[in-house]
């Protein structure tokens, strides 16, 4: 678990010293997810969640981006809300995909394994610092240690989201 969050600071203190200030970008925006998986009683099986993000385009067809998803109580079981910390390396300029790991941390701990993920997306310059993100994630997750160490219900969850960015 240390692992991952010092790879995580890592990249991040990497991506924030190396960028430009043409090829940052800040943002905010919301998901809709539902799990892929029938789920037992006590599980929220689908959403709304709201994450910000951070994103810097290294080269013309290549960024890194950092999210911090913040999904309702319920989710995963979870008895308070859920923070989902996430890096992608996103490849593509308008027409864009990527791949990214995450981890869950709810109820003052982390998840015991971290999750996956891929997206794909569209981004829409609407004014010249000005941009609209369409997207989708698939998260491959296990729930297992979100709600206590015997719980044994998981789902891989599917996402569609809409973020605003502006460039700095």
């Amino acid at each position: 678990m240390k692992q991952i969050l010092i790879a995580l600071c890592i990249a991040f203190v990497s991506v924030w010293t190396s960028a430009t200030a043409e090829a940052q970008r800040l943002g905010a925006g919301v998901h809709y997810w539902s799990s892929v998986d029938s789920l037992s009683d006590g599980y929220d099986r689908n959403g709304p969640s709201w994450f910000i993000s951070y994103q810097n385009s290294l080269t013309p067809l290549a960024a890194y981006q950092l999210d911090v998803e913040r999904f309702p109580s319920g989710f995963a079981g979870s008895d308070d809300a859920v923070y989902a910390p996430q890096f992608m390396l996103l490849l593509g300029r308008w027409i864009y995909a990527g791949a990214g790991i995450g981890i869950l941390y709810a109820d003052n701990d982390f998840a015991n394994k971290p999750f996956y993920l891929l997206r794909a997306g569209l981004d829409i310059a609407i004014f010249p610092k000005l941009r609209l993100d369409l997207h989708a994630n698939y998260h491959f997750s296990e729930w297992r240690g979100i709600r206590d160490a015997e719980q044994r219900d998981e789902s891989d969850v599917v996402t569609a989201g809409v973020a605003l960015r502006f460039a700095f």
